[in-house]
């Protein structure tokens, strides 16, 4: 099955890509929003939607076409693309959703991955209070010494260690030692597909996990996306961000009817 179906032609080898997960308060698409927005990202491809929630919708800025669960997003001149994840994916096709996303990581040779996840903050221990941003390397994985990733290594951003009791997962049965995932509250697959890492894989990867609240998240975005720019080396293409103009008309719906009170 096609997992990736081309809407320009595109040369992802040696890229970056930014893979947000559905999971705690968005964080993690409204990073991407301000990615694409600001780097002025054109999609570039379209995931096949069978493994998601149905969802259709504009685009932005009333590009043609319509958006769809998951999209590319990419620019010739930029190291790095990202996906936008726009409808969780249906329980019946996680594991198969994880394993295409991992086989078209790999098959499509990009220099590294960076996942991203928020993270429930309700569980969050007195010791984890100092930042909300942690950071996840899958033991299995390449090393990512003198990778676009390299920098996490002296970044002042702390290894994530579970705030709640650990729950292992049906398909971790029998790899309990240690380097096992840590549990991640509210984090969607980012665990699941951390797991399925295994040794033979040949691509640095890394997650960034962001403790959050639901709410007007717009900040927590801001300071995830500013993350992103420093780990990637971003900042000398970003002046300043940049918000797409959806956020602006339908990002926590319409407002209330102000005669409901009075």
């Amino acid at each position: 099955m096609t997992f990736i179906y081309p809407t320009k032609d595109f040369e992802y080898a040696g890229k970056t890509l930014i893979v947000p997960i559905v999971s705690t308060a968005n964080v993690s698409q409204l990073a991407a929003d301000l990615i694409i927005a600001t780097l002025t990202l054109e999609r570039v491809g379209v995931v096949d939607p069978s493994y998601f929630v149905p969802v259709v919708g504009g685009r932005e800025d009333s590009e043609p076409g319509i958006t769809t669960a998951l999209e590319l997003y990419g620019k010739p001149e930029f190291g790095v693309m990202t996906l936008q994840q726009r409808s969780p994916v249906l329980k019946s096709r996680k594991e198969d959703f994880v394993a295409a996303l991992l086989e078209f990581i790999k098959t499509s040779k990009f220099a590294s991955v960076l996942f991203l996840a928020g993270v429930d903050v309700l569980n969050r221990t007195d010791a984890q209070m100092l930042t909300p941003t942690y950071q996840i390397v899958p033991p299995s994985g390449p090393s990512l010494v003198q990778t676009s990733l390299d920098s996490l290594m002296s970044l002042p951003i702390p290894v994530y260690k579970s705030p709640v009791r650990q729950h292992v997962q049906p398909h971790e049965q029998g790899n309990q030692e240690e380097g096992v995932i840590p549990f991640i509250p509210g984090g969607g697959l980012i665990r699941r597909i951390l797991t399925s890492i295994r040794e033979d894989w040949s691509i640095p990867a890394a997650a960034i996990l962001q403790f959050v609240m639901e709410g007007d998240n717009r900040a927590d975005a801001n300071l995830l996306a500013a993350v992103i720019a420093k780990i990637l080396n971003l900042n000398a293409q970003i002046q300043e961000w940049q918000q797409p103009s959806s956020w602006q008309e339908g990002l926590f719906g319409a407002p209330h009817d102000q005669t409901l009170y009075g």
